[in-house]
């Protein structure tokens, strides 16, 4: 029995995918829930699951063609895994007898020093078209006035070509086709800076009570929740307590309207080798420090792993992006449209920086000091809003009670 191996549901918003390989070819054995190949929608990359026990008949579609949902890709011969099917006894191949085919000698090419028409010439000097660059088709091979013609058209009609590249350069060079996902999040990227009226505003925040609490709590925390007690739970605290402040950075337009959303579904940036996905923490106001903690974990894994749902890119009200995992110091993120907001971390660096002793008096210490970035859409969130929303996002992480109490 043949069971037909077809693009599954990938979620409402996606229609199609790319083939990025087939990870079996025809005639392989395949066991049941067997990865057969991978599908790379716009947000995430998928594996299709063998249907059925048996091995691979026919692949309908080959890697790299985009393919739609419920689309055939290929065909399983059901049966005990191993069972390949019956070859069909190959057809007695058809004797003919051998056609020969006698090429037309083609115009021999004018010689440098081959005489020409005069007005062959005249066109020639007009033209740049050298006369030996034209097959004559006169006398003793001349050019006449209708080869010089026939080339000026040939060439006019030819597309133009790549300027040359010197040849030690082609040899270093590797032109490799975007995957669909990077095309994506490629094309979205410009959109974003295309429709949003974007504007970034910058702070700083002293982590010192933050690594305070991570350093005193780590092990006891990541012993009674099994989770690691990062940095991204506090920042994701604190912006859900600034959103509730600022509800606009929360908010999205929609044509003549502004939507303001009374839930708090973060996304927070995973980069892959594939490329940056955003995952999104649902409820994110609801959730523990422990909650929030675990739910980026996960993602984390899933994202390297290629296990990532399309549920769980879309959607999102904010997002949390960190450079600084890569040394980043200062940024200017790109909105994640439709969203109005998106928070830019980076990394921790030590300053020496002015503060107050216990006498209120200035001194100088060194402080783990890190640059914030809020990207804003100016049409929604206004400048006091946006530097209200960073000024409340560096207070909550610097005296982190003030999330406690809610002040």
């Amino acid at each position: 029995m043949t069971v037909e191996i077809k693009v599954p549901a990938m979620g409402e918003s996606v229609t199609e995918a790319t083939i990025s390989k087939w990870f079996k070819k025809e005639g392989d054995a395949v066991k049941r829930d067997e990865p057969l190949l991978e599908l790379e929608t716009d947000k995430v990359t998928v594996e299709v699951p063998s249907p059925a026990d048996g091995s691979i008949e026919s692949i309908s579609a080959q890697a790299g063609a985009t393919v739609s949902v419920g689309a055939l890709l290929g065909a399983i011969a059901e049966g005990k895994a191993g069972a390949a099917p019956a070859a069909a006894k190959p057809a007695a191949p058809r004797t003919e007898a051998p056609k020969i085919d006698v090429p037309k000698p083609a115009p021999a090419m004018a010689k440098a020093d081959a005489p020409a028409m005069p007005s062959a010439k005249r066109i020639s000097e007009e033209s740049g078209v050298p006369l030996a660059s034209v097959a004559g088709t006169g006398k003793d091979g001349r050019v006449t006035k209708g080869d010089m013609l026939g080339a000026l058209a040939a060439r006019a009609a030819a597309p133009p070509s790549a300027p040359a590249v010197p040849r030690h350069q082609a040899d270093r060079e590797e032109r490799v086709p975007m995957t669909r996902l990077r095309r994506t999040i490629a094309l979205r990227l410009k959109e974003s800076q295309n429709t949003a009226a974007q504007l970034t505003t910058f702070n700083e925040v002293d982590m010192t009570a933050v690594m305070g609490l991570r350093s005193t709590y780590k092990d006891v925390f990541e012993k009674k929740h099994g989770v690691k007690l990062g940095f991204m739970g506090f920042f994701t605290k604190a912006v859900v307590a600034a959103l509730k402040e600022l509800p606009n950075v929360n908010a999205e337009i929609e044509g003549d309207n502004i939507v303001y959303k009374n839930y708090y579904d973060i996304g927070i940036a995973v980069s892959t080798e594939r490329g940056l996905v955003v995952p999104v923490v649902r409820d994110a106001d609801q959730l523990s420090l422990a909650g929030i903690e675990k739910a980026i974990a996960d993602f984390g894994m899933r994202a390297r792993d290629n296990k990532l749902k399309i549920e769980d890119l879309q959607g999102g009200t904010f997002s949390i992006t960190n450079g600084g995992v890569f040394g980043s110091l200062m940024s200017t993120p790109i909105l994640n449209s439709p969203q109005s907001g998106i928070l830019g971390m980076h990394k921790i660096q030590p300053r020496p920086m002015a503060v107050k002793d216990e006498k209120g008096a200035d001194k100088i210490e060194i402080r783990p000091m890190m640059y914030l970035a809020l990207s804003y859409d100016h049409r929604i969130v206004d400048g006091r809003e946006a530097v209200t929303f960073l000024v409340k996002v560096k207070e909550n992480l610097e005296d982190p009670s003030r999330m406690l109490i809610e002040v």
